[in-house]
């Protein structure tokens, strides 16, 4: 029955995702997923797009994922050189809050990096977890071969090219969010800090929740490019939607290379996010 369902259901849904995502005149991809039964609809979500912030989530999974086997602990004390505070330019609440350097908890540092964006913080967690390559394979470990962490941060911040190196296809992240939500590759209480600290993510309003009911939780991670001239390179929103049903919803929307205004890239992820919580509510 459930076969019969996504048959008749999943095309016409992913139709409507690209009416909807044609105003943000770029190349967009969608993925949703409804976790309990595996209902799942998109469009370009096997194509890939640069994350930028998004990847925060994969590494601060990885990172917890080292507090899990004893080789970190959130308690410990994490120093933070003045020389790896994030440049100007990139957001960062740790140097603008201290900008000679800092000494955090390492649960600190993971809030910063997945609650605020951080980017000082998002490149200590890389370091800690032992780099890229080292975030790669925990994915890879997960089955997930569709994410890919290739710089820090501070190298994005170079030139805008970097940033396509670090990439993610909807259909892959949608099945991290997933095996996330099941518990696979954290404890229970590192996924439920997790998903705490992207439940109290401030940036990205106007996406994801931004056409859902006041009230809902969703734990997300956004991810966001500057605009060189008219165009902006990545506008993003990855995370899990708790529909009334009880049921929960991992989505993920990638706006790529592109001319239309915030607030019209913007509409367009709220839209369908809007659009797959009426079809599955």
């Amino acid at each position: 029955m459930l076969a019969l369902l996504l048959l008749f259901f999943a095309p016409g849904l992913s139709t409507h995702f690209a009416d909807l995502a044609r105003p943000a005149a770029g190349k967009v991809g969608a993925s949703v997923l409804v976790i309990e039964t595996g209902e799942r609809a998109g469009f370009h979500a096997r194509d890939p797009f640069p994350m930028q912030s998004v990847y925060k989530f994969p590494i601060a999974m990885a990172t917890l994922h080292l507090v899990d086997t004893g080789k970190l602990k959130l308690d410990q004390p994490v120093p933070i050189a003045k020389a790896e505070l994030a440049p100007p330019g990139l957001h960062s609440p740790i140097r603008d809050q201290h900008p000679e350097g800092a000494t955090l908890s390492l649960r600190e540092v993971i809030r910063f990096a997945v609650a605020e964006s951080d980017g000082t913080a998002s490149d200590v967690l890389l370091r800690l977890s032992g780099g890229p390559s080292a975030v790669t394979a925990y994915l890879r470990g997960l089955g997930i071969n569709g994410v890919i962490v290739a710089t820090s941060e501070l190298e994005m911040s170079r030139g805008p090219m970097v940033q396509y190196r670090n990439w993610a296809t909807p259909d892959s992240m949608v099945d991290l969010l997933r095996a996330f939500h099941a518990g696979r590759g954290l404890s229970p209480a590192a996924r439920t800090l997790l998903e705490d600290f992207m439940a109290q993510s401030t940036p990205g309003p106007k996406r994801l929740k931004g056409l859902l009911p006041p009230g809902t939780r969703v734990a997300h991670k956004t991810g966001t490019s500057g605009t060189d001239g008219a165009l902006t390179r990545a506008t993003n929103d990855v995370g899990i939607v708790t529909l009334p049903n009880g049921r929960h919803l991992a989505i993920a929307v990638f706006v790529s290379d592109s001319t239309a205004s915030l607030d019209l890239r913007e509409e367009a992820i709220a839209k369908i996010a809007r659009a797959a919580w009426d079809a599955f509510q």
